[in-house]
């Protein structure tokens, strides 16, 4: 998921397109959030790791 939203932050940053610049930093914001929950030892979304 982080790579995804990396992905897209550099495509929406390169064409100009302002939803997939967006889209790019709510799923690195997510990916980081859901990294950060699994390192510290909370179940997340039914699994004990989230990678």
């Amino acid at each position: 998921m982080i790579a995804l939203g990396i992905i897209l932050l550099i495509v929406g940053f390169l064409t100009g397109i302002s939803i997939l610049w967006t889209i790019g930093i709510i799923l690195t914001v997510l990916g980081v959030v859901l990294w950060l929950l699994g390192t510290m030892g909370h179940a997340v979304a039914g699994r004990r790791h989230y990678w």
